[in-house]
C-alpha cells in the first residue's frame, strides 16, 4: 500500500540523491536466426531485433513520464554471436557487428551487447574467428559491446583464451587510439559470466533464457550514501541494517518498472539487477559510500571490509524486495565512472593491487581502469588471469575491462565523457609474466567445484 511519505521520499531520492533506473535491457534470442549464409543470417538478425525491440525506447520514455523515474539507458542483449558465426565459417564475423549497429540505430537504443564468445573450457566453431575480429568490430561500431568468458568455477581457466584476450584488448586500444582508445571500454573479459546481466559492456542473452524478456538494472549509490550519513555513530551491524532497508526501497522501484515494461511490451519479466552502479555525477559514487562509513579515502586499509559489508547488505535488502533478483546484483567499482574512485586513484590511495583485493567481495571486477599505453599484451593477460582466478576460486563473477591509453603515461587523464567518465592512467607492475602466459593450457577447476 502506497502512502504520501513513500511517494515524497522517492521523489527526494530522484531529485537530490541521483536515484535512477540505470537501464531497461531487452534480451533477445537469435538462435532461430542461424543460417549457413552469413548475409541471410544478418538479415534475420536485423529483422528479429528490430521487430522485438521496436517499442523498447518508446515504452521506456512512457514509463519515465508515468512514474517520474529517470531511465538512463535503453539496451538490448542478444545470443552470443559466436554461436551464429559457427554456422557460416567462411563469413566475416564483422558483418554481424555492422548488422547489430544498424539494428541499434533503428531501435534507438544506447547499447547492444552480445558480440560475445563463451570459451571457458575451450574453443568451438566460430569462437576464434569472432574473438580475433573484436578489435575491428568495436572500431567500426559505436553502440555494440563485446564480451568473452574465459573461465568458470566448474571448468577452470582457459589460459589460451586469456593469452589471446590480452592481445585483443591491446589491439582494440591501438586501432581506436584516435578516439580516446574507446574500443576496450566496450569489451569485458569474464570468469563465471551470467546469462541475464542487463549491464554493459558485458551483457549477452544466455541460451537458457526465453526467446525474449525484459531486465531492469537499478542504481542508487547516492541514496545509500545519504542514508548512512544520517547515522554517524551507528555500529557496523546497525549500518548494515540501514543499507539493507535502503536497498529494499531501491529494488522495489526496479520491480515496479520491470513489471510495467513487461506488460507494455508483451514479453516476460526477467530480473532486477540491484547493483549499485555509479556515474561521474557528484554524489553518485560507491567510493563515497565507503568513505561515508568512516574511511578517509577509498583505497585505504579497511576498504575491502567496508565493500564486503556494502555488497552483502545490498543483496540481502534487494532479495526481500523482488522475487526476480538476478544479474550481478551488488556494488560496481568502475574507476573512470565513479568520481570518488577517480579522486582516490589520482591521490595514489587507490592502486591496482587494492582494486584487485576489493574485487574478491564486490559484484564484478577490475572495471574501467586506464593503464599506460606501453603495457604489454602479456601483462594484460596476466591481469585477466589473476582476476579470473579470484572468480573461479570464490565461485563468483569477476571481469576485467582495461583501457590501455595509447601514447599516454602514468598520471595523465583519459577523457571519455558521458557515463564512461574519465580515468587517470594508473601504474602497473612492469616485471614480465610472459613466460607464464606463454605456457597455455588450462588452470584446472578448484576442488570445491565437484559438487554433484
Amino acid at each position: 500500500m502506497l502512502n504520501t511519505f513513500d511517494i515524497l521520499e522517492t521523489i527526494r531520492m530522484i531529485q537530490d540523491e541521483c536515484l535512477d533506473i540505470r537501464t531497461i535491457t531487452m534480451g533477445i534470442s537469435l538462435l532461430d536466426c542461424i543460417d549457413p549464409d552469413i548475409d541471410k543470417a544478418c538479415d534475420k538478425v536485423y529483422d528479429k531485433i528490430t521487430t522485438k525491440a521496436k517499442d523498447l525506447v518508446r515504452v521506456g520514455q512512457q514509463i519515465e513520464k508515468e512514474y517520474g523515474i529517470p531511465i538512463v539507458n535503453k539496451r538490448i542483449s542478444i545470443t552470443p554471436i559466436a554461436m551464429l558465426a559457427a554456422a557460416c565459417p567462411n563469413g566475416d564475423p564483422v558483418k554481424f557487428a555492422l548488422t547489430l549497429q544498424r539494428a541499434a540505430d533503428t531501435c534507438g537504443v544506447n547499447f547492444l551487447g552480445g558480440y560475445s564468445a563463451l570459451v571457458h573450457k575451450g574453443f568451438s566453431a566460430g569462437d576464434m574467428a569472432l574473438i580475433r575480429s573484436i578489435p575491428e568490430a568495436l572500431s567500426r561500431t559505436s553502440n555494440v559491446c563485446s564480451s568473452v568468458n574465459v573461465g568458470s568455477t566448474r571448468s577452470g581457466i582457459n589460459m589460451d583464451a586469456v593469452k589471446i584476450m590480452g592481445e585483443v584488448v591491446l589491439e582494440s586500444a591501438k586501432i581506436t587510439a584516435d578516439r580516446q582508445c574507446i574500443g576496450p571500454a566496450k569489451l569485458v573479459v569474464f570468469c563465471n559470466a551470467v546469462e541475464d546481466n542487463p549491464f554493459m559492456a558485458g551483457a549477452f542473452h544466455g541460451v537458457g533464457e526465453p526467446d525474449c524478456e525484459i531486465h531492469v538494472g537499478v542504481s542508487g549509490p547516492g541514496v545509500v550514501r545519504s542514508a548512512i550519513t544520517k547515522y554517524p555513530d551507528a555500529t557496523i551491524d546497525e549500518l548494515a541494517d540501514v543499507i539493507k532497508k535502503t536497498a529494499f526501497k531501491i529494488t522495489r522501484m526496479g520491480q515496479l518498472v520491470g513489471a510495467r515494461a513487461s506488460k507494455m511490451l508483451g514479453v516476460p519479466f526477467g530480473i532486477v539487477d540491484l547493483s549499485l552502479a555509479p556515474t561521474p555525477a557528484v554524489g553518485d559514487s560507491v567510493a563515497q559510500v565507503l568513505e561515508g562509513m568512516g574511511l578517509e579515502q577509498c583505497g585505504t586499509h579497511g576498504t575491502t571490509a567496508a565493500l564486503a559489508l556494502l555488497n552483502d547488505a545490498v543483496k540481502k535488502g534487494g532479495v526481500m524486495a523482488s522475487s526476480n533478483v538476478g544479474g550481478l546484483s551488488g556494488a560496481f567499482i568502475p574507476v573512470s565512472e565513479d568520481q570518488g574512485m577517480i579522486d582516490a586513484a589520482i591521490a595514489g590511495t587507490l592502486t591496482l593491487e587494492k582494486l584487485e583485493a576489493m574485487t574478491a567481495v564486490c559484484s564484478v571486477g577490475l572495471d574501467m581502469i586506464v593503464v599506460p599505453g606501453d603495457i604489454t599484451a602479456e601483462t594484460i593477460s596476466a591481469i585477466i588471469a589473476d582476476e579470473a582466478a579470484i572468480g573461479m576460486v570464490n565461485n563468483k563473477t569477476t571481469a576485467v575491462r582495461l583501457i590501455p591509453a595509447i601514447g599516454m603515461k602514468e598520471g595523465e587523464m583519459l577523457e571519455f565523457g558521458g557515463l564512461l567518465g574519465s580515468g587517470p592512467v594508473m601504474p602497473i607492475n612492469t616485471k614480465s609474466p610472459a613466460k607464464f602466459i606463454s605456457r597455455g593450457g588450462r588452470i584446472p577447476a578448484p576442488m570445491h567445484s565437484i559438487k554433484n
